[in-house]
């Protein structure tokens, strides 16, 4: 998957605190042990795999004694991302991620998402925004989805909510057209679907959003998401967790079969519905 310029800038950002270390005359887990991580994941950082959280980047300046320059050099770096702040490396981890299993509550994750029902979304939440606004964060969202049409993609596994399907974002031609995209999206077997009914009462992770990943060389992350925050966990006895809560969703959830019936049933009353009005 070719590089995006935001990754060769944060790989820059690897070098130089590579060379800050290293002119500090500081081995990897020394740094690390004196910053509270690994020093494996300090290699991450080097290699522009894993970008540091703010604090990381404070407690880089502090200890190789670098007069503020990784967090302005972080702040810029942030700054030109399309996403969110909080969501920002969650994004730059599902390019590498090999596996990744979502639940969803209320709303079509981000990577099945339609430009219509992702249009509905951000205008709610912005409504006095430039429409210039909007459409650069529907397109940035949409080109999260690449990942999904690449040779390589992950396995990707989904559990929404029945609300999903029944909250009309949009009205009935939207929600007609984004249903019939995730069923195509399952039947090219791109993505497995799941569904939590209504009927099925108490759930676990009641409102809550879970993204787990995967990778080949890196251990598995979990990310968490709530109003204007999101928590990116990598302490495997976290990670292990909410595995263990994701494992019970699908437990809840329809099997495949089912779960595309209803998907198949939500839409055609959708698309029934768009047409006569």
């Amino acid at each position: 998957m070719a590089k995006g310029r935001n990754q060769v800038e944060w790989e820059f950002f690897g070098e130089l605190l590579r060379e800050r270390r290293e002119a500090a005359e500081l081995s990897r887990n020394e740094l690390g042990t004196l910053v509270f991580v690994s020093g494996t994941y300090i290699g991450l950082f080097e290699q522009g795999v894993r970008k540091p959280q703010l604090d990381l980047a404070k407690g880089f300046d502090v200890v190789l004694k670098t007069e503020g320059i990784f967090e302005r050099t972080w702040r810029k770096l942030i700054d030109k991302s399309p996403y969110a702040v909080y969501f920002q490396a969650a994004a730059d981890l599902e390019d590498q991620a090999t596996a990744i299993c979502e639940f969803e509550p209320m709303v079509v994750p981000g990577l099945l998402q339609t430009a219509a029902y992702a249009r509905t979304l951000t205008r709610a939440s912005n409504p006095f925004a430039t429409d210039e606004f909007v459409e650069e964060k529907v397109t940035s969202r949409l080109a999260r989805q690449s990942i999904l049409r690449d040779a390589n993609r992950p396995t990707y596994w989904v559990i929404m909510h029945e609300s999903t399907l029944r909250i009309p974002v949009g009205g009935p031609a939207v929600m007609a057209e984004q249903l019939k995209h995730i069923l195509a999206q399952v039947r090219e077997h791109r993505v497995l679907v799941q569904v939590v009914p209504f009927a099925a009462g108490a759930h676990p992770e009641m409102g809550a959003s879970i993204k787990l990943m995967e990778f080949e060389d890196m251990p598995p992350t979990a990310y968490t998401e709530a109003l204007f925050s999101g928590n990116l966990l990598d302490d495997p006895a976290l990670v292990k967790q909410v595995q263990a809560a994701y494992d019970l969703l699908r437990a809840a959830a329809l099997s495949p079969e089912a779960s595309l019936a209803l998907l198949e049933s939500a839409a055609e009353e959708y698309r029934q519905c768009a047409s006569t009005t």
